[in-house]
């Protein structure tokens, strides 16, 4: 059997080799029913790496409408855009877009940057409604930015969940602006709770809703607090570029207001030697330690003491106090001490009537008194009226917002 096979095998290729070889110039195709493929004409390579660049280019050109998102009907609202051509705002857009980037790319490479999303954000609250006053901080804060693209506002007023109309008052102001107002009943509520006992002294909202607003809206990881009546002059993203990474707050602080005007340094030794808990200090209090300015305050959110509030609480109950000093809030001086960065003294905020007030890059609002007005570190009455805050107006601000 094998030996038969052997040579049948062989004459088989022998003759499939001759047939191949006798005709060469015969043999078609392995497949003849497929027809090889044309070659593409440089000319449609072209034209179609041209039409690639081009689509990628368009996302680049400023858009000419958006939709309000408060409004139900969702309507088209056109934008305007105050650049003389649409290259140079291509060209804005452009870079402010990779700006944004290398923003974002910071924060996730140093975890403490601006917001999540890139954004400098600037919350502020007030306790009665005056658009005017917050007209004149938004206007100051982004005429004074590098980057007013990128800053965000997030005002806190009465009624702010259910009535719209002072986001649109302010919207066609700054139609361009990153806008949102929000209510305050969820931050006072918490605040109502944790300072029910009547006995003592409670902080007034301004000073202590910042270090609350975080846990209500959490989205707000690293934020800049700034009360509702200063004037800009500085860029705001410088603050929030300062390095947090030992604490959870910066600001300022005022010298011409130190702690040994508000408390006898040796009940304050008493306390520091016979308690002991993690917000007293295991060292004597400095008598003359100057008092922060809470008007500008940058904050860390992620870091910030989950005990703040009771801190507060405790030091109005270990210091007996059931009112308030000066219109200073000592429970909160002495929660704070020690606890946050000092900012430079450029960023504390100054009066009008300071012999510094030229080169200080705050200043308080020196418009029209009215209740809304009165700061943290005093009252209205304190301040003179000026003309500073006429320069943040747009000339249609009184038909919009009322006078």
């Amino acid at each position: 059997m094998a030996s038969s096979y052997l040579p049948s095998a062989y004459s088989a290729t022998q003759r499939r080799s001759s047939q191949t070889s006798d005709n060469p110039v015969t043999a078609g195709p392995l497949y003849p029913g497929l027809v090889p493929a044309p070659n593409p004409r440089p000319i449609f390579q072209f034209l179609a790496f041209g039409l690639f660049i081009l689509l990628g280019l368009l996302q680049f050109l400023p858009a000419t409408h958006f939709r309000d998102p408060f409004d139900p009907s969702r309507n088209w609202v056109p934008l305007h855009s105050n650049l003389s051509s649409p290259v140079k705002f291509i060209l804005c857009t452009f870079f402010a877009q990779a700006r944004n980037f290398m923003l974002r790319e910071f924060d996730a490479r140093n975890g403490d940057g601006g917001g999540d999303d890139g954004m400098v954000h600037v919350v502020s609250w007030m306790d009665c409604l005056d658009l005017r006053v917050l007209a004149v901080l938004a206007n100051s804060t982004l005429s004074s930015s590098s980057y007013p693209e990128l800053v965000s506002f997030h005002f806190f007023i009465p009624g702010g969940n259910e009535d719209k109309v002072p986001f649109y008052k302010l919207k066609v102001l700054f139609p361009h602006s990153n806008l949102e107002i929000h209510g305050q009943e969820q931050v006072k509520e918490i605040v109502r709770i944790a300072f029910s006992d009547e006995q003592y002294a409670k902080p007034s909202y301004e000073e202590i809703v910042p270090f609350i607003i975080p846990t209500v809206h959490q989205f707000l990881s690293k934020f800049i607090y700034v009360s509702a009546n200063v004037i800009m002059k500085a860029r705001v993203e410088e603050l929030i570029g300062v390095d947090l990474d030992d604490y959870a707050i910066a600001t300022a602080e005022d010298c011409s207001q130190r702690l040994k005007t508000y408390v006898n340094s040796d009940v304050l030794d008493a306390i520091q030697r016979s308690v002991s808990k993690p917000w007293v200090s295991e060292t004597p209090y400095a008598k003359d330690t100057c008092l922060p300015d809470l008007s500008v305050l940058v904050i860390n959110a992620r870091k910030l003491d989950k005990d703040i509030v009771e801190t507060v609480l405790w030091w109005s109950k270990a210091l007996n106090l059931r009112e308030r000093t000066d219109q200073k809030n000592l429970a909160l001086a002495l929660a704070l001490y020690n606890r946050y960065l000092k900012l430079s003294s450029s960023w504390l905020v100054k009066d009008i009537t300071s012999s510094e007030v030229n080169n200080s890059m705050i200043i308080y609002y020196d418009g029209p008194k009215t209740s809304c007005i009165k700061s943290i570190s005093g009252s209205a009455s304190e301040y003179s009226h000026g003309n500073v805050w006429t320069q943040y107006l747009p000339s249609i601000s009184d038909r919009i917002l009322g006078s």
